[in-house]
């Protein structure tokens, strides 16, 4: 089969989890680390499916890349390539299809609740889970392009998620490993003791909820990536 390839925009942001569940399924991907320069791809038909990662910058930001990426991303959806995106990825998914991103109402750092939508798409990707805690860090959002159908919610952030076809968006993260929370928590200090929000933990809780909530979320992106990958190996070519 062709390989997933997985975009990362910061070198603390890389696909996590996600490569660990991978590999452990034989499944082939190829890191595009477009922190260290690596050009993107003209076209996604080397491709199963395509995933982005996280990143500080922001979509709306001047980026050398940012044009190129949200050409590939609409030429994959044109093409019923499979996307899935987290935080800045899922923003660069909704940039590429015309919906807005823009600043959060407030800022969401750590561990929070999100909460599942009643409706059967929602049901389809999530199964009977109603909500659980998710890893969050980021202060702005996006809304989801038109045709699209809202998954996830959190008291902090109306749109944690949505669903457009075979194409799946989040705001949060599920890609988390423990030594992403450490590193993160080093790199982001400054900006967690600068946050001015309710919905951001400070260092230690993070760290202490980490143990009780990893597990929790691991589950959770292993119901979200076997459906995508379900998705993305149904709908390419061997």
């Amino acid at each position: 089969m062709k390989p997933i390839a997985i975009f990362r925009h910061a070198s603390v942001e890389g696909p996590g989890y996600l490569a660990g569940f991978l590999d452990a399924r034989n499944i082939p991907w190829e890191l595009l680390a477009i922190d260290a320069g690596a050009a993107v791809p003209t076209s996604a038909s080397a491709y199963s499916g395509l995933v982005f990662m996280g990143g500080p910058m922001s979509v709306n930001d001047e980026l050398p890349w940012l044009a190129p990426v949200l050409a590939l991303i609409r030429e994959a959806v044109a093409t019923d390539i499979p996307v899935l995106g987290h935080c800045l990825g899922g923003q660069l998914i909704s940039k590429a299809l015309g919906a807005v991103v823009s600043a959060n109402p407030a800022k969401e750092i750590g561990w929070g609740e999100v909460a599942v939508a009643d409706n059967p798409i929602a049901r389809d990707w999530f199964g009977e889970v109603k909500s659980w805690h998710a890893f969050h860090w980021h202060g702005e959002t996006f809304t989801p392009p038109q045709g699209a159908t809202p998954v996830l919610s959190s008291p902090g952030c109306a749109n944690q998620g949505y669903v457009l076809g075979k194409h799946l968006a989040l705001q949060c993260h599920v890609e988390m490993t423990a030594a992403m929370i450490a590193d993160w928590c080093v790199v982001g200090a400054d900006e967690i003791a600068a946050a001015n929000s309710p919905y951001v933990q400070t260092v230690r809780e993070i760290q202490g909820q980490t143990e009780q909530n990893l597990p929790p979320l691991h589950q959770i992106a292993d119901r979200l990536y076997t459906k995508w990958l379900d998705v993305a190996l149904n709908s390419s070519a061997s």
